[in-house]
């Protein structure tokens, strides 16, 4: 038989991730406290609840897409709350971004009630719920992992097994480090380049064109742990080249941005770890500009 799947929280990132459940699967439980988010559920042929404990009552799998840890606390463990009807077996997966800690301390509480939590946070937008191109990264046991992951596919491209409970969250936050600081990264790249008198707009056209090419970070994103290269591995001169590119552009970068008198310390941060955080040492362009500005 088919697992009966409850939804909760029919926002911007949940409505299209429950209407794609629905399509998927044919038969989907909603509860979100705006009927206007709810009518379109309904007459899609959705049912819909009152509350937390009576979706609970009536799921196997319940997804929770909320605003915040107090929310996600209060829908699973508060006074009417998931765990008041849950049965044992009963797998509660958020995709909330929360705090670790809070995914784990939920885990206890509903272990200790036969229930299975799964941390499963998303990166994609609405855009990817849309399309079925979600990125889902699960923390879970290996049961509900395997319990989880087909309803999963209903609209996620990729779904990964970080590891137990709280290590989805811990992979959301790395990614979402990077998403942020390549954003401020951005603004300062906006900064140096409308000092020089540059069309930011077209600067962000030929960004965007470059990185759709070139997978932008990610392309580098391939080594399986964060330690320094030895001489002799296969990935020391593909990084190597790497760094002397970009030593030799971001000094290029800093230069011009002392001639406009524009900061940078971003750029003059990225010089100095480019190097030692690719595994292979600092460069000598990237010395050279250390001993200058000691000079």
């Amino acid at each position: 038989m088919k697992a009966r799947i409850g939804y909760i929280g029919l926002g911007n990132m949940g409505a299209p991730m429950a209407r794609r459940l629905l399509d998927h699967h044919g038969s989907v439980t909603v509860l979100d406290t705006n009927p206007d988010a709810l009518s379109p559920f309904i007459e899609a042929g959705a049912h819909s609840v009152s509350d937390a404990a009576e979706l609970a009552s009536v799921s196997d799998i319940v997804c929770v897409t909320v605003l915040d840890d107090a929310q996600v606390r209060d829908v699973v463990a508060g006074p009417g709350g998931l765990l008041s009807t849950a049965t044992p077996g009963t797998v509660i997966a958020v995709h909330s971004t929360i705090s670790d800690t809070t995914a784990v301390d939920l885990a206890e509480q509903c272990t200790a009630r036969g229930v299975e939590f799964v941390d499963a946070p998303v990166s994609g937008g609405a855009a990817g719920a849309k399309k079925a191109a979600l990125a889902v990264m699960v923390g879970a046991s290996d049961e509900a992992f395997a319990t989880i992951q087909e309803p999963f596919s209903a609209f996620a491209a990729l779904v990964v097994h970080a590891g137990p409970v709280g290590a989805g969250t811990r992979m959301k936050l790395a990614r979402n480090l990077l998403h942020f600081v390549s954003f401020t990264a951005a603004t300062e790249a906006q900064r140096l380049a409308e000092a020089a008198g540059i069309d930011i707009t077209e600067l962000g056209k030929v960004v965007r064109h470059t990185d759709a090419i070139t997978g932008g970070a990610g392309s580098i994103m391939w080594r399986d742990n964060t330690s320094p290269l030895e001489p002799d591995d296969s990935w020391f001169p593909i990084f190597s080249h790497v760094r002397a590119l970009g030593e030799k552009d971001l000094a290029l970068a800093l230069a011009l941005g002392d001639r406009l008198e524009v900061e940078l310390p971003l750029a003059a941060r990225a010089l100095a770890g480019l190097g030692p955080g690719l595994g292979v040492g600092i460069g000598d362009t990237a010395r050279t500009h250390s001993m200058e500005e000691q000079s």
